[in-house]
């Protein structure tokens, strides 16, 4: 059987690897806070036939060997956490991040996790959470009687209470960074998880010790950018066209021998 035919099955199967990736990214062209992803592939084994250096008489090696490649596979599907545009959008509980790290979140289970996405709302009580009603943490109450919210690079926030010609500090909102965000674990709803490869995470006030600042009354749009994104699609579909066009072309190869004659 012509090697071929699996050499290229492997292309195709990569190329749509490429192409999922490619589509999620375009799919969230509009999601606040989003980091595209990128595949990433590597050739398999080769099948030696003649290694380089082999003796080609007493006095002469080849400079070069026989090496057929077996084809490809992917092997990382990695967040490139660059920053995405800032769009104003005045309301004073949409916050963007400016630099690096991840606003801190409460899960209903009790355990945190990490978004770009500042887009905070306030619940019954008062309490900044997230459109899924997930406590920001450090926990962060406003009080019912607030006309002014003011949110500082710092992450302070401050209030003016009706009634009162002075602001009044009610939290600080910190900011998390970790030394591999590539290796956060994607949970979806704009949320990642802290795991073995992405590092412990380490937590401060914005604009200290390399993390970001915090921009009030402004949200972090997706990083996606779609000429690019387009331009790989193409690509991509290029590519798998290509490789089945080798499958063919070795299916019509292995149908002439079959048809020789004696």
């Amino acid at each position: 059987m012509m090697q071929s035919l699996y050499t290229s099955s492997t292309g195709m199967l990569s190329m749509q690897t490429q192409i999922d990736t490619t589509a999620n990214n375009i799919a969230n062209v509009n999601t606040m806070g989003y980091k595209k992803s990128r595949a990433e592939f590597a050739d398999l084994m080769y099948k030696v036939m003649t290694y380089a250096g082999t003796s080609t008489s007493d006095t002469t090696r080849s400079p070069t060997g026989v090496e057929v490649g077996l084809g490809v596979r992917p092997t990382a599907i990695n967040k490139i956490f660059s920053e995405g545009s800032l769009k104003q959008t005045e309301n004073p509980l949409d916050m963007a991040i400016t630099g690096k790290g991840f606003f801190k979140i409460q899960l209903p289970s009790g355990a945190e996790a990490y978004t770009r996405n500042g887009s905070f709302k306030i619940d019954q009580n008062g309490t900044l959470v997230n459109s899924d009603g997930y406590t920001i943490i450090p926990e962060v109450v406003i009080p019912e009687d607030a006309v002014n919210i003011s949110v500082g690079a710092d992450g302070i926030v401050s209030v003016t209470q009706a009634g009162q010609a002075q602001s009044t500090q009610v939290g600080q909102i910190s900011l998390t960074n970790f030394i591999n965000p590539a290796g956060l674990h994607a949970m979806g709803d704009n949320l990642f998880s802290e795991t073995d490869s992405s590092g412990q995470p380490v937590e401060g006030t914005p604009g200290i010790n390399g993390l970001g600042t915090v921009r009030q009354g402004f949200v972090e749009l997706s990083n996606v950018q779609l000429v690019v994104e387009l331009t790989d699609l193409i690509t991509a579909q290029r590519a798998y066209d290509a490789n089945s066009k080798v499958i063919t072309t070795s299916d019509e190869m292995l149908s002439t021998t079959n048809s020789l004659k004696r």
